[in-house]
């Protein structure tokens, strides 16, 4: 599995602090049980995704890249999360374009470094 972060990384707060570290776990494979990873959908019909972190484990993931919108700790802090991300993306676009925002974004940051 070979993760991808997104520039502007969600991450709930009581993580903050231990951001790496949580992201080590999540590379390594190692059972998260209150973890969600959420990401860009593997398919362009869609926006996000959501998984708990234990479902990483999975061979499934073994071969995939991930790009990885934010880490919660836990399902409810998840959804929350997934809606500050469509309340920004509407607030500045007008628009409910969550992925096209986030892969504009992340452009702009590889092009500009910031």
């Amino acid at each position: 599995m070979r993760l991808k972060l997104y520039c502007d990384l969600y991450v709930s707060e009581c993580w903050q602090k231990k951001k790496s570290e949580i992201l080590n776990k999540l590379r390594s494979k190692r059972l998260m049980p209150c973890a969600y990873v959420l990401t860009l959908s593997g398919g362009e019909q869609n926006h996000l995704e959501f998984y708990p972190g234990a479902f990483l484990k999975q061979h499934y993931f073994d071969d995939r890249d991930i790009f990885v919108v934010g880490i919660a700790d836990g399902y409810d802090e998840c959804l929350g999360m997934i809606e500050r991300i469509a309340d920004k993306v509407y607030q500045e676009t007008g628009g409910a374009d969550i992925r096209t925002y986030i892969l504009d974004r992340q452009r702009e940051h590889e092009k500009t470094g910031r």
